[in-house]
């Protein structure tokens, strides 16, 4: 069984997540979708909110007979959190040039604390490039509108939480 993790903090999910994880699901067969704890970036929503909120999404893109999309959250070493779930890829979506720079840093941190365990980009749609979640709560933050950005769900929750 191929298993991937694709690991983020999904405050929110957006549109630009749910592209990485349709496109990795077709990778694997079971895709587990790792929501970082991650303290230090002070999300927006509670990890409940979080895993409920990529639940919600995964259970849409679900078929019979397709991957298996699991959500798991995690506060250790990324390759720890591989290590938990038996993942032998980490998938990690790209949108520009600057994404790359950090992201090959941690493959070769990864690499060295586990080569067995492969790491993958997928470069984010171009029609999802500019998205970003920091980027999709500040503008909800200020009354635009980020429907464009976010699943409907999603972007109900969002304008509850700036109401």
């Amino acid at each position: 069984m191929r298993i991937g993790l694709y690991p983020g903090t999904f405050d929110p999910v957006t549109l630009g997540h749910i592209d990485i994880i349709q496109r990795a699901s077709t990778l694997v067969d079971r895709l587990v979708i790792g929501v970082a704890i991650n303290r230090d970036k002070g999300p927006l929503f509670s990890l409940e909110e979080r895993v409920a909120m990529v639940e919600a999404e995964c259970a849409k893109l679900a078929v019979p007979g397709g991957p298996e999309f699991v959500v798991h959250p995690f506060e250790n070493l990324l390759i720890d959190c591989a290590h938990d779930v038996n993942a032998t890829m980490i998938i990690r979506g790209l949108r520009a040039v600057a994404d790359f720079e950090y992201e090959f840093q941690m493959v070769g941190m990864n690499r060295v604390l586990d080569a067995s365990v492969e790491t993958v980009f997928l470069m984010a749609d171009a029609r999802r490039q500019a998205i970003a979640s920091k980027l999709v709560k500040e503008i909800a933050r200020l009354g635009g509108d980020v429907s464009k950005f976010v699943p409907e769900a999603v972007n109900a929750k969002l304008l509850a939480k700036f109401a």
